[in-house]
């Protein structure tokens, strides 16, 4: 890894524990203003006092969304987009480029493609442009790698999120986040055929808090290397409180009644 990429990825990922915890606030492309999303600025603000190491913006929302207040968070901008009233929601097309990230200050960059869709080939074409910008520029490039089309069933099932995370190494890759398969034993089989580290997804927000900490827990027992959470973070209750909580879960190894215990989480 040269010097410049280096540099970066210790932005995003903890030097002690090689672990990392990413919130991303890109939903804005798609589904337009979210609750938890209204204020970026403050909501980034929250998260890096919680302590996240990175959040994930599109490009338009830097200058309106990070370090407002002066509080030091990593930044990857998202390079993909689409909406939800495409078509076809599943495809998503480079929408920014690695250059325009760096000018915008940016630690890395995320490049979104669904295995499976229609439009996989451009998609993989696409990551292919983004994959090689980033490697001349030093940045880091993480692959949000999802499993989504007709011949897709069960997003999770680790048969299908095998694949998406293998295409996400192969294709150069240097962080791949996808979804949690639901046990551990399935899991580390994964993340054992990846060479670079695997993150999970937080998908869509969870009945409670303690959900999320258990999907976390078990990933990490099974060799994951951390979070990319929007959702189950943004709008939480207290967004400050929850990062606290997955921080004890991925860099201090607390187990879930540690954190309960710890915080005062109800059950």
């Amino acid at each position: 890894m040269d010097i410049g990429k280096r540099i970066r990825f210790e932005r995003i990922f903890d030097r002690k524990t090689k672990r990392t915890i990413i919130i991303p606030m890109d939903h804005g492309m798609s589904e337009g203003t979210i609750k938890g999303l209204e204020d970026m600025a403050a909501m980034v603000d929250s998260v890096a006092i919680g302590g996240a190491n990175a959040v994930i913006e599109h490009t338009g929302m830097v200058g309106a969304g990070h370090r407002q207040y002066g509080i030091d968070i990593g930044l990857i901008i998202h390079l993909s987009g689409g909406t939800s009233l495409s078509p076809d929601p599943n495809r998503k097309v480079l929408v920014c480029s690695v250059e325009r990230a760096i000018k915008m200050g940016g630690d890395g960059v995320s490049i979104h493609i669904n295995i499976g869709a229609n439009d996989e080939p451009e998609m993989l074409q696409d990551a292919h442009k983004a994959i090689e910008s980033a490697r001349e520029w030093g940045m880091p490039l993480l692959a949000m790698m999802y499993s989504r089309g007709k011949k897709i069933t069960d997003e999770h099932n680790p048969e299908v999120v095998n694949i998406a995370v293998r295409v996400g190494a192969e294709l150069g890759a240097d962080i791949v986040k996808t979804n949690y398969t639901g046990d551990i034993d399935s899991f580390r089989e994964i993340v054992k055929g990846c060479p670079v580290p695997v993150i999970i997804a937080g998908g869509p927000k969870m009945n409670t808090e303690i959900d999320v900490f258990y999907m976390i827990y078990e990933s990490i027992q099974a060799g994951g290397s951390g979070v990319a959470m929007g959702r189950n973070v943004f709008q939480a209750e207290d967004p400050t409180k929850m990062v606290n909580a997955i921080s004890l879960l991925v860099h201090h190894n607390y187990t879930v009644e540690e954190v309960i215990k710890e915080l005062k989480f109800k059950i």
